[in-house]
């Protein structure tokens, strides 16, 4: 067995099913998060790291930015582990919405859903579509949408 070979534990393409279901940990959002995301990606607005100027909105308190969310999603989706050693590359996101928002201190944790399969042997393995749907620690969904995932075929014998 190769090193490379003992890091995967993710699942092949050909093992993945439609109608498949993955839930992944959950993670708390942190003001530690808000503002590090805030230095990265420059995003400085008000909403999210002015507590007194949050306070005058109409959410009253500092929302976190959604693309934060989608990073940690991202990391939350990898840690469920279908996809690591596998993925070879995220291909696309489609139709995402933000329903609610995501506030310091609240909790989220991602369902991801097989809808479809597509071998695509060129490269070596197949598409997966997933629909993502973001929870809340109250079970609500604070966003959706799908994304599409290329992942290597299981090795020929």
């Amino acid at each position: 067995m190769t090193a490379t070979e003992n890091m995967r534990r993710g699942l092949y393409f050909e093992e993945f099913e439609i109608g498949q279901r993955v839930v992944s940990p959950a993670r708390t959002i942190t003001e530690a998060d808000i503002v590090n995301f805030a230095g990265i990606s420059g995003d400085w607005n008000l909403i999210h790291t002015d507590a007194e100027y949050a306070k005058t909105t109409p959410f009253g308190q500092r929302v976190s930015h959604g693309l934060l969310i989608m990073a940690v999603i991202s990391g939350l989706a990898v840690r469920t582990g279908v996809m690591e050693g596998t993925v070879l590359a995220f291909r696309e996101i489609e139709s995402w919405k933000f329903s609610l928002p995501v506030f310091i201190g609240d909790t989220v944790y991602v369902v991801l859903e097989v809808e479809e399969t597509k071998k695509l042997p060129r490269l070596g393995g197949g598409s997966i579509k997933l629909s993502v749907d973001v929870k809340n620690q109250d079970d609500k969904t604070v966003m959706k949408g799908r994304w599409i995932a290329l992942i290597q075929s299981r090795p020929a014998d």
